[in-house]
């Protein structure tokens, strides 16, 4: 034996390294498209890590002012902090260095939208049902920190834009009742913009977000091996196994995808330019910058504040600013409640079952209408924050542009809502027709009574299974007399709002009923149908 073979033999009799990657080489991955959303996540992260080390080291986290003689000719002589003249160097100067700057945007752009998309794929079948819960809350919150590490990101470079977008925050932060001044001063060391906030974002963007976000990645990777993974509904998938491709495939597979995301990174940032801070010049107090516009994340906040009316009122002696409070408020509101849904929905189900097969969308029409409207109340938001480039290029009046977003706000969310159920409900009703008279062939026979009939073949088994398999809850009944008479008004209280959440998700108008096995033998006779 080796010296290499006798440490690893030691190294394995005292960790169990080998039997632990024995174990795990055993485990099955389910094989879809859509779980390729998480990976996304995973691997532009990795490419954020990876391209911030580099920049780090060229940056200078400062807002002293400095005299700029680097290579940009347009700015050269002109008075900055070192923030910004530190971005330009790394533009212009650093070998590789605007490379490295785009990409490490593109892959923060990439990687909050694989994080939403990937929310949203498991909203969507259900994935965050038990023992999911906790990681359902770990995914939210590292959306939530993603976007206040773009935010903390995108204000380093000390540019005009950035500086426009700091403004809006301070007046956000500001309108808060009796805290907001004091919460301003500590941000930025004094009166906005103060002389600490690159140093202070700078420590909050590099070290406390990343190793946030790196525990909320290692224990959500882990929960995910220790609860194993959901699958979609199919041939030989139960609750109680996993169907998939083994983990020495899906570690090749992986590998492979991580290289193909980051290719894709860097040849986005050597093809499109995003964040051009030399066409912006520095930061000035006294100047806003034209058609500023944040990334498209922070848009919903953006475009709830551009819309909202400029209310003010006067409480107890003070000045509530309601046209920052409000939006902030509704911001606030519109992600919590898609973090604490998970919990809603298990309440009103009072279904205490591991969950393990995700839904079919269409099976769930109330929780689909619900994510879709969520989705298009921020794409109207997210299109209010753009009003006055759509205002100049439309060559309409910002006003007008306006009043729609204000509009929209209020009735596509319902508008979307009530399609989407609809939708689904039709695709239930599809299904229990498929069920019970079979699939058209597009074949028309004629009977010996001269009727014309279309012949129908009956579904496979596997078909069929898919179609039924999944569970239909049924509503919650609002109590008893004894539970009206409760002398607790809150128990009394939350036991009809539960049953009428539970109403309103499972009952009648919620969902199709699927066909039972005896109206599937009834229909399924050669009284009944003709088949081919």
């Amino acid at each position: 034996m080796g010296k290499g073979e006798r440490v690893a033999d030691w190294a394995d009799g005292r960790l169990r390294v080998h039997r632990l990657i024995r174990d795990k080489a055993r485990r099955a991955f389910p094989d879809h498209w859509s779980f390729l959303l998480g990976e996304i996540c995973l691997y532009s992260f990795v490419v954020l890590v990876v391209t911030g080390v580099y920049l780090a080291f060229s940056f200078h986290p400062s807002m002293k002012e400095v005299q700029y003689n680097g290579s940009y000719v347009p700015l050269r002589g002109q008075m900055m902090s070192e923030a910004f003249a530190s971005t330009l160097h790394l533009s212009f100067d650093v070998r590789g260095g605007l490379l490295i700057r785009q990409a490490h945007h593109w892959a923060a752009l990439i990687f909050v939208s694989a994080v939403l998309a990937h929310m949203m794929r498991v909203f969507f079948t259900g994935a965050f049902r038990k023992p999911r819960e906790v990681n359902w809350l770990f995914g939210f919150l590292l959306l939530v920190l993603a976007m206040f590490a773009g935010l903390t990101g995108y204000d380093l470079p000390d540019d005009l834009l950035s500086g426009t977008g700091l403004a809006v925050v301070n007046g956000t932060i500001l309108s808060i009742p009796i805290v907001g001044t004091y919460l301003s001063m500590f941000l930025f060391g004094g009166e906005f913009p103060g002389n600490d906030l690159v140093a202070r974002f700078n420590t909050i963007h590099v070290l406390i977000i990343p190793a946030l976000m790196v525990g909320l990645l290692t224990a959500h990777l882990a929960l995910m091996l220790y609860h194993g993974h959901t699958q979609y509904p199919g041939r030989g998938r139960t609750n109680d196994n996993v169907v998939g491709v083994p983990a020495k495939v899906r570690a090749v597979k992986s590998a492979g995808y991580l290289l193909l995301v980051t290719g894709v990174v860097f040849a986005v940032a050597a093809i499109a330019q995003i964040n051009p801070v030399w066409q912006y010049g520095p930061y000035r107090a006294d100047q806003v910058s034209a058609g500023s516009q944040p990334d498209w994340y922070m848009g919903v906040a953006d475009g709830l504040l551009r819309v909202m009316p400029g209310w003010e009122i006067t409480f107890w002696g003070h000045t509530l600013a309601l046209d920052n409070l409000i939006p902030l408020t509704a911001g606030v509101g519109f992600f919590l409640a898609l973090g604490v849904y998970p919990f809603i929905e298990s309440w009103v189900t009072r279904d205490r079952r591991e969950q393990n097969l995700l839904d079919r969308p269409r099976n769930r029409p109330v929780r689909t209408a619900l994510g879709v409207a969520w989705l298009s109340f921020y794409l109207v938001s997210l299109i209010g924050a753009g009003n006055d480039i759509i205002a100049v290029r439309l060559h309409v009046p910002v006003e007008s542009v306006t009043w729609v977003v204000r509009i929209g706000l209020l009735v596509v969310p319902v508008v979307t809502y009530s399609v989407a159920k609809r939708i689904a409900l039709g695709l239930q009703r599809g299904d229990r027709d498929k069920v019970l008279h079979g699939r058209e062939t597009g074949i028309v026979k004629r009977l010996p009574d001269g009727e014309f009939v279309e012949v129908h073949e009956p579904l496979a088994q596997e078909q069929l299974h898919l179609l039924t398999q999944h569970v239909q809850y049924r509503p919650i009944a609002p109590g008893t007399a004894d539970a009206a008479a409760h002398p607790n008004a809150v128990f009394r209280l939350a036991r009809y709002l539960r049953a009428w959440l539970s109403e309103g998700l499972y009952g009648e108008r919620a969902q199709i009923t699927k066909p039972t096995a005896q109206e599937y033998k009834d229909r399924n006779t050669p009284a009944k149908e003709v088949h081919r």
